[in-house]
């Protein structure tokens, strides 16, 4: 064992007898050389990838030709491209194509010796470590190094090695990496190449890559027209692109810009004066948003994008040249398009009808909203642009903003070029009413068709994924709760007056509160539970959750996929809160495949340019209700339809052939909130659950009653019209022309069928579609008079579901 430790140990013991007898500068001079011969041996090593243990770097031929970012192509399900996800600017820019004030920003802020290192600015590195001793570190990357992050992703592409896990050694290695390849790229290229391969690959944010797409999506220019306030906008943003985007925060990105302007004076890019005056003038955007692809599928490829960030972090969907198949079925999305376009084309002439004239924005009791519209402006672009010019004079900002110029405003019948002022630009867009819808398969999770809104170019605001108040759609959770806790469709409840302890007496919400039903009576007598969801009343559902506990509620809905904040209130119970569309379709859809949540799919696979899969989808699911309790909501679901009073239904006008034939098993939910703010349709089918939002930009901005404004007239048309087309084409129908499994139990009739159903479970629709209100072409359509709806009984033709204080 001495033995060994004594060869082992040798070549340190000869080592220390260098130093042996040496006076104080010789040994300080084999002090230094030791530490060269060290760093050389360790770049060396690196450089060379000794014995495997730093990881690959770049090759000779990848650094002296630079791979070209390849798109990434999108297909749906049925083999169509619906869009590619790309660098706008995969094209160079010619050097003198750029801007000379782009090329002094640039090095004037991140590389004032850059003419005059080799790639590695080391005094700029000394310095930055006598900055970092005195409390202010800074970095000290030169444009070179910080080219070599650009084009080949050190830092995630390539691996530092066994030698990495070393704790510190990680980042070492990389680092040692970049400054090798940066030298490579010094002694490869010249100084305005290199410049050039900076600027073509630098990200500005905002998926802005490259200087042509940044000054044409910031300034609605060229890079060789850029001023140089322009230009040191552009690269004050590459410090951070989120914390000094413009239009995010525009006072950080004047702030930034101007220390730019200064940055350029300091080096003699320009004057003193001339910085001084660039400095007082405003930020000057002319934001131009690039559309990756036309057509509704834009909100579905930006929900995709997300989606894959967070999901493969590790590709470059922009740059890999991958092909990413979705689930995305074309056939349904355009069926979903011409849905929601056909609906709300008309919903848009019926509320200006309605308003004729007036502001639409109003308070639950009728009243205008005072200021609303000042405040909506404050909240665009044109007002941020102009409080950095003007502060905080907001009197001169509304009489910029009161001033006329060329608009180009969206419209069904397409887009009008008009003459008009911002504020009254403003005024005109928010008379439009907005939508969502999504459409996914509930066994698979496969998500089929997603509308964001009715314009992506217009609005790319997406209503799938944003939050409204769901209304009586969130009657689900109690109820399945309710069914998960041993209850009975055929249960009865009370349906009259209810006071409810829900505060202090003080703040949001009074000390009691008294939920109304949408009818504004109670008819006082004992309601099954059948009865009470299918005609959506709300004493019954209040009641529901207060004997089944909120919180109960609360983790049944966390279990069906709702991640939104839920407040733990009585009156969550009608709505009180929060969801996005998203979430309430895949909870449905959890009761469509018997009590099984699957997470929305959007991607199928994923390969790469050489056509090897890479990404497979392995959606989440659990079981989030037992199969007895999702065949009961499976049953209160199809009672909404039909049932007598059901607020479904109106869906028979779409679906009735399918109905009548018993060939479909179809059940829905709507949704309605205070002041018909918001109006909500879900409907259910065993293979396709669909879930449509419909309201305005703002919650004040609503019709004023419920013949328009509610669930079953807003939304509902827009599931029912898609699903007429879906069971319409022949290639869809056979897959989704369905009915839900029968109970795995023994469960009698009698616990979820009403007795006159008991007699004969299938439903005779005979007389139905003989009623004259069914026997009608597009009732939907009709503008039919208020008054008709307004003095209805009926809780399908008449509803308003949420909490009411």
């Amino acid at each position: 064992m001495s033995q060994f430790i004594y060869i082992i140990t040798y070549p340190w013991r000869a080592y220390k007898r260098l130093y042996q007898g040496k006076p104080w500068w010789g040994k300080t001079l084999l002090a230094v050389a030791t530490v060269f011969v060290a760093m050389a041996l360790f770049v060396f090593s690196v450089t060379v990838n000794l014995f495997g243990l730093f990881g690959d770097s770049p090759s000779t031929d990848e650094i002296m030709f630079p791979r070209q970012p390849q798109a990434s192509e999108v297909y749906s399900s049925d083999g169509e491209i619906i869009g590619k996800f790309f660098q706008e600017n995969r094209s160079n820019v010619p050097y003198d194509s750029i801007s000379p004030h782009f090329i002094n920003a640039l090095i004037a802020t991140e590389d004032a010796r850059f003419y005059k290192h080799w790639g590695v600015d080391v005094y700029g590195m000394f310095s930055a470590f006598k900055d970092i001793l005195s409390g202010h570190p800074r970095g000290a990357s030169t444009i070179t190094q910080q080219l070599v992050k650009n084009i080949f992703r050190m830092r995630s592409r390539y691996s530092s090695g066994p030698i990495g896990k070393v704790p510190g050694m990680d980042m070492l290695v990389k680092k040692t990496k970049e400054i090798v390849i940066a030298i490579q790229l010094e002694m490869a290229f010249s100084k305005e190449d290199i410049l050039k391969m900076y600027a073509n690959t630098v990200d500005f944010g905002s998926n802005a890559f490259g200087i042509k797409s940044a000054a044409r999506l910031y300034f609605n220019t060229t890079p060789s027209a850029l001023t140089a306030d322009q230009a040191a906008l552009l690269v004050g943003l590459l410090k951070a692109t989120s914390t000094y985007n413009p239009r995010l925060h525009p006072d950080k990105s004047l702030e930034r810009r101007n220390l730019v302007l200064e940055k350029m004076s300091d080096q003699g890019y320009i004057s003193s004066s001339e910085a001084y005056s660039l400095m007082q003038k405003p930020l000057g955007l002319n934001y131009v948003p690039s559309v990756s692809a036309g057509g509704s599928q834009s909100y579905f490829l930006e929900a995709l994008r997300i989606q894959l960030r967070e999901k493969c972090p590790e590709l470059d969907i922009e740059t890999d040249g991958l092909k990413i198949y979705t689930t995305l079925n074309m056939r349904m999305q355009r069926y979903a398009e011409a849905s929601v376009l056909q609906q709300m084309r008309w919903l848009q002439q019926q509320f200006y009808n309605h308003w004729a004239g007036a502001e639409p924005w109003r308070d639950e009791d009728g009243r205008p909203v005072k200021g609303f519209l000042q405040r909506a402006a404050r909240r665009t672009e044109a007002y941020r642009n102009l409080a950095s010019l003007y502060g905080d004079d907001e009197k001169k900002i509304m009489k910029a903003m009161s001033e006329p110029h060329s608009v180009k405003l969206f419209s069904y019948g397409g887009v009008q070029e008009r003459t008009m002022s911002s504020l009254d630009s403003l005024r005109h867009m928010l008379h439009f009413l907005h939508a969502g819808f999504m459409a996914m398969e509930p066994g698979t999770g496969f998500v089929r068709a997603w509308i964001g809104d009715v314009n992506y170019p217009t609005w790319q605001h997406d209503n799938v994924t944003a939050r409204h108040q769901p209304g009586s759609t969130f009657k689900l959770f109690v109820y399945a709760t309710a069914m998960e806790r041993g209850r009975l469709p055929s249960d009865e409840i009370l349906d009259d007056e209810i006071e409810v302890q829900v505060g202090g007496g003080s703040g949001a919400f009074p000390a009691v509160w008294k939920p109304s039903n949408a009818s504004g009576t109670f008819s006082g007598k004992m309601l099954t539970l059948r009865e009470a969801f299918s005609r959506s009343v709300n004493s019954v559902a209040v009641r529901l959750a207060l004997q089944v506990g909120v919180d109960q509620i609360i983790a049944r809905a966390r279990d069906m996929g709702v991640n939104s904040p839920l407040p733990s209130t009585p009156t969550i119970a009608l709505g009180a809160a929060e969801v996005s569309l998203r979430e309430l379709v895949a909870a449905y859809a959890t009761v469509a495949a018997g009590g099984s949540y699957v997470e929305p799919v959007l991607v199928e696979k994923i390969t790469n340019s050489s056509n090897v899969v890479i990404y497979e989808a392995h959606p989440s699911h659990h079981v989030a209700l037992s199969e007895t309790a999702a065949f009961y909501m499976q049953q209160l679901l199809k009672a909404g339809v039909s049932d007598a009073g059901g607020t479904s239904g109106r869906m028979r006008e779409y679906i009735g052939g399918d109905l009548a034939a018993n060939a479909l098993d179809l059940g829905g939910k709507t949704g309605t909130t205070n002041a018909y703010s918001d109006a909500w349709y879900v409907g259910v089918t065993p293979n396709l659950v669909g879930g449509v939002w419909v309201g305005g930009e703002y919650q004040a901005i609503h019709f004023r009653t419920g013949a328009l404004g509610q669930g079953s007239r807003a939304a509902m048309p827009i599931f029912g019209m898609f699903m007429q087309k879906v069971l319409g084409d022949a290639s869809l129908r056979k897959r989704y022309l369905a009915h839900f499994p029968p109970p795995i139990s023994d469960i009698p009739p009698s616990s979820y069928l009403p007795d006159s159903m008991q007699r004969d479970t299938l439903i005779d629709y005979g007389d139905i579609f003989n009623d004259s209100l069914y026997n009608t072409d597009n009732l939907w359509l009709r503008n039919d008079n208020e008054e008709e709806y307004s003095t209805r009984s009926d809780n399908s033709d008449y509803e308003s579901e949420t909490y009411n204080h």
